[in-house]
């Protein structure tokens, strides 16, 4: 059963012509325990289909559901706040905190934990290859692949059902991409999640149980 479903979804923007689409048509579904990759050509509106997912950006047509709800009939910040989380190409760390304290930070604003918070990160950042001295670090203090595990840590902070991720792998090597997708392959099958990554990796793509290629006419 999917967790989400995409129905005859379509995007143009705001100040484009009445037939000029980012992407039309779009019906995929989605489950749990499952890795996803978006796959498409620059300008194929993968990141814009990320937004629409997450409840950042409306659908100009077609409907997007989440456990059978439409999502223009929910309260997407409740939805953004306790079952999407969002990890991106460039971390969006906050760069003066350590990363313990970017993963408390997301704790307190998603109103998760009110105790043992301090416990509980030190547990999501262990999970996904940060020691307590790490830990403790700066964020600019950690190497790019070292922050990328910070960042799944913190979208795993208020336990969403989706995770959503933007090339999280682009500006990583190899070896370290193939250590990324490991974690999200763990989260996927170990902690029952749906992970879906837009990405223009080849070995993503080979690493994940489905593809998903997107065009601008759909599927």
């Amino acid at each position: 059963m999917s967790i989400l479903k995409l129905d005859k979804v379509c995007y143009r923007y705001a100040d484009a012509a009445s037939n000029d689409y980012v992407f039309k048509n779009i019906s995929y579904e989605f489950e749990l325990n499952k890795t996803y990759a978006i796959k498409g050509k620059s300008g194929s509106g993968k990141t814009t289909l990320l937004s629409l997912i997450s409840g950042l950006e409306k659908c100009v047509e077609g409907n997007i559901y989440f456990e059978d709800k439409n999502l223009k009939d929910m309260d997407l910040d409740k939805y953004r706040s306790k079952n999407i989380g969002i990890v991106f190409q460039s971390f969006n760390l906050l760069t003066h905190l350590t990363a313990l304290e970017n993963v408390i930070l997301s704790m307190d604003i998603s109103k998760t934990y009110k105790k043992e918070k301090k416990e509980k990160a030190y547990e999501l950042l262990e999970s996904v290859g940060i020691d307590k001295e790490k830990a403790n670090r700066r964020v600019l203090k950690l190497s790019g692949g070292e922050q990328q595990r910070v960042a799944i840590a913190r979208s795993l902070s208020y336990n969403p059902k989706i995770i959503l991720a933007d090339e999280p792998t682009g500006n990583l090597d190899k070896e370290t991409e193939n250590d990324i997708l490991n974690i999200f392959k763990k989260l996927a099958k170990e902690d029952n999640k749906c992970i879906i990554i837009v990405t223009h990796s080849d070995n993503v793509a080979k690493n994940v149980d489905n593809v998903f290629e997107l065009t601008k006419k759909g599927q």
